[in-house]
């Protein structure tokens, strides 16, 4: 870990090396359109609400409540040659169900300061991160509330049902650092497992977060994870949180070219999983275990064998950015089961499914447990260099090795599967629609 010193001239060095990188950026011109700006992420311009939406067959009278998604659009036209999926404004969409029917869709920015000052409206209230203000990656619900958050180091912004921003917020205080994209939770522990990154970008030293009850409040552990690794995900089971250090870390080359990513593939760089004990744990308890170079940023579920074995199944890329900073850089990217060994500090990877494919998810309730069944969105086959665009879903049976796929037609993206249960107690494939949609 580094002293506040060292972190400060660190912060003083990036301030000024970001401040090259982004002369450099305006002055770059790409060749050709940025299909990060065109069809399917196409940035809106403008907030809207409609009420009373027709529904085209029929949605189950028992799913009832607010599902929602967040995402980059930013504000302005950003610069074309340089821009890139995982940067602008963040975005909330909502789509509102009650009693069968599809009472409103509504997308709002979450308001940043520059949000604000550009709409011409005071500022939302709560403390601001040093570097960023933005919380673009994920909405979640934690402590009885939506947080809108961020993998880049900013802090949760607490977000009302209707949209609109409440306040920025460090969890009274107690969360000094920024979180993961898509931090675990599992209902058998009854907590949410949170990653925290700390300072900027050159000083990655990696916490890990455990909010405990309803009140939410992190306890941390600190853990030096080497060379500023990404780690977008985390996974949990009954006695570990799973960390992936994998070879994508921080390049100081990568900021002060054009692109907008900070990150590159680092074949210096180990690969590595490391299981850690996550209720009182400290640094020295993660046991890394090795693992061919590779990169993950979601896993599907993990769970605990009777031998001791952790079983991890996730979206494993043969490496990412390696080309650059306009990835995803790779679309040879299959579902796997990694068995991850404490005792001999080895990981042993198969192959479920060689097609390409992305955000996995199982059903929510088998979190940190042996499961069946797993559901991810399909990758475009044709080396797409928008990343996604496939519209089909695939559901896995993980104990048979059936694939069923469901094509939901042509200008039908789907998102990430989210399985709802017909009943609290029904069986993993049995879920509030008929079938498999």
């Amino acid at each position: 870990m580094s002293s506040p010193v060292e972190s400060a001239i660190r912060g003083v060095v990036t301030s000024g090396i970001m401040g090259v990188a982004n002369i450099n950026r305006a002055l770059r011109r790409r060749k050709g359109p940025n299909p990060y700006l065109t069809g399917l992420h196409e940035p809106l311009t403008s907030e809207a609400t409609f009420t009373d939406l027709q529904v085209t067959g029929a949605i189950p009278a028992e799913l009832n409540g607010v599902y929602l998604r967040n995402g980059p659009n930013p504000l302005k036209a950003p610069n074309a040659a340089t821009h890139h999926w995982f940067i602008g404004e963040a975005m909330i969409h909502g789509v509102r169900l009650q009693d069968g029917k599809a009472l409103w869709y509504r997308n709002r920015w979450v308001r940043s300061n520059a949000v604000s000052d550009a709409l011409g409206e005071t500022r939302a209230p709560g403390p601001r991160h040093a570097r960023t203000d933005v919380a673009n990656t994920n909405i979640i619900g934690h402590a009885g509330k939506l947080w809108a958050i961020v993998e880049a180091g900013g802090h949760p912004v607490e977000m009302g049902e209707d949209l609109s921003t409440v306040a920025h917020s460090t969890f009274e205080g107690t969360l000094g650092r920024g979180v993961l994209g898509p931090p675990a939770s599992g209902p058998r522990h009854g907590r949410t497992v949170r990653h925290l990154l700390r300072g900027a970008a050159p000083d990655h030293d990696l916490a890990h977060g455990g909010g405990r009850g309803r009140q939410g409040a992190p306890q941390r552990a600190d853990r030096g994870a080497g060379t500023a690794p990404m780690i977008h995900d985390c996974m949990i089971t009954a006695s570990y949180v799973v960390v992936m250090d994998l070879p994508v870390t921080f390049s100081m080359q990568a900021v002060l070219k054009p692109g907008r990513v900070s990150f590159r593939w680092n074949p210096k760089h180990a690969a590595r999983i490391g299981p850690f004990a996550a209720r009182e744990g400290a640094g020295e308890d993660i046991v890394w275990c090795e693992v061919d170079p590779c990169f993950i940023f979601h896993p599907a579920n993990a769970f605990e064998r009777e031998d001791g074995v952790v079983v991890m199944d996730a979206c494993v890329h043969p490496s990412m950015f390696e080309a650059g900073a306009t990835g995803p850089d790779s679309l040879a990217c299959p579902f796997e089961r990694l068995e991850i060994d404490p005792r001999t500090r080895r990981v042993t990877r198969t192959v479920i499914d060689a097609a390409p494919q992305e955000f996995p998810r199982p059903d929510e309730r088998r979190i940190g447990k042996p499961y069946r069944y797993a559901y991810c969105m399909a990758l475009p086959e044709n080396q797409d260099p928008a990343f996604v665009g496939d519209p089909r879903l695939y559901r896995h049976d993980l104990e048979t090795g059936e694939k069923l796929v469901r094509d939901f037609g042509e200008g039908r993206m789907p998102g990430e599967f989210v399985f709802i249960p017909a009943r609290p107690d029904s069986a993993e494939d049995v879920g509030l629609a008929d079938g498999f949609l």
